[in-house]
């Protein structure tokens, strides 16, 4: 038995960063994202009275006493998140303590390298700005209204749109064979932007999109994200738009709240539908692959419980014939548990990535580099999750952390 003697969490921005400390000396390292102050809450005021004491191993014990007494009370959002946290950090716990990756654990590697595309973010997307001795950057951002970017390295938000053709070029030249705009939410964040889309102002949205094949051809995928802004009449004329693109999969055009117009939206968009990271239980992918609602099934692992259910999520898709791709603009963490799945699951087909994060903000948070190489990222190597929190990073001085410690 290894018990858990102490949970700290702190937060900046919209991440929540978690470690779990065991009487074996092992930390584990979990993370989520969105509301972290009501997450730590949970994990403090709530979980704690569970976990401290308890045996780090038993992961699925853990997980579904605290999914059934949530779900109680519906707990789809900060509770999911709580369990998704903590489920890294456990998976972590384990993997270390058996001296192996985790995705080892969850039957070895069916591929060696799980490919990986480039999302438009900069490094002003949802991300702390600083770190070290001062304290990162509180700016928040909320869900599709990231900062626009400016002229500069790394700032692939920016250049989707004022210099595709040569961002697209840049990214093949790298070994990218996929990239996805947020050519749309502009248009989207106006008044009744939702709503209706004319003809001229949605073509001169996309005309990126056109700009990149223009350039480089097929030699890089394009995707396009909607961020769920969109209504029906909006959504028919991006998707009648996008099928001279030729896509690889147009992603939430329009919300996930309705399975019956997500299935009829496939059926009649004309381009490959993915759904989507917005959706936070198992039960929802399932409707969704029932329904035949998408032909791409998107998951973020740190919003729909963790590793464990990811990998569950992943392996019900296998007998619809559903790829899975990994989501991550959040955390390297939650980026690593969507790999560790992918190289352990023969149905993941991408993991989706940010370079900024990858080169910039996420040196400022982990121990070790994250790399996407000849279009990919490879199995890590390194026993467990495959890195750890910056240990100045949860300082008692920070005005977010929280500790509960065993025997309290």
């Amino acid at each position: 038995m290894i018990r858990i003697t102490k949970i700290e969490t702190v937060h900046v921005s919209h991440l929540l960063m978690l470690r779990v400390h065991t009487d074996a000396g092992i930390i584990g390292h979990g993370e989520t994202y969105y509301a972290p102050a009501a997450v730590a809450a949970l994990l403090h005021d709530w979980m704690s009275e569970k976990l401290l004491g308890a045996n780090a191993l038993d992961i699925e014990k853990h997980w579904r006493f605290f999914y059934q007494r949530f779900m109680n009370f519906g707990g789809r959002g900060a509770e999911m998140r709580a369990i998704s946290a903590l489920d890294l950090a456990l998976w972590d716990i384990l993997a270390q303590s058996c001296q192996q990756p985790v995705w080892q654990l969850l039957g070895g590697c069916t591929q060696s390298i799980l490919p990986a595309y480039n999302s438009a973010g900069g490094t002003s997307y949802g991300m702390p700005a600083s770190a070290g001795g001062e304290r990162l950057s509180q700016q928040l951002f909320w869900p599709g209204h990231g900062s626009a970017g400016f002229n500069g390295p790394l700032e692939d938000n920016w250049a989707s749109v004022y210099r595709p053709a040569e961002y697209a070029a840049e990214l093949v030249k790298e070994g990218y064979t996929a990239m996805k705009m947020w050519a749309l939410d502009p248009l989207a964040h106006r008044p009744g932007g939702t709503l209706h889309l004319g003809w001229k102002e949605l073509r001169a949205a996309l005309d990126p999109l056109f700009r990149v094949r223009e350039k480089v051809g097929y030699d890089i995928e394009i995707m396009l994200d909607g961020h769920g802004f969109f209504q029906w009449p909006a959504a028919m004329r991006i998707a009648e738009v996008m099928r001279d693109i030729k896509p690889l999969w147009m992603e939430d055009v329009l919300r996930t709240d309705n399975m019956d117009t997500l299935k009829r939206f496939r059926d009649e968009a004309g381009v490959p539908i993915a759904v989507s990271e917005m959706l936070t239980v198992r039960d929802d992918y399932r409707q969704v692959l029932e329904t035949g609602g998408a032909d791409y099934i998107m998951i973020d692992p740190t919003w729909a419980g963790g590793i464990s259910e990811t990998r569950r999520i992943t392996e019900m898709a296998i007998p619809y014939n559903i790829p899975v791709t990994m989501h991550d603009c959040t955390g390297p963490l939650t980026l690593l548990a969507g790999v560790h799945v992918g190289i352990a699951n023969h149905n993941v087909v991408y993991q989706e990535s940010v370079r900024a994060h990858l080169r910039v903000a996420y040196k400022k948070l982990i121990d070790t580099d994250i790399e996407v190489m000849k279009g990919g990222i490879a199995a890590p190597l390194r026993p467990g999750i495959g890195a750890a929190w910056l240990p100045e990073l949860f300082s008692e001085t920070d005005p977010t952390y929280r500790a509960s410690v065993w025997p309290s």
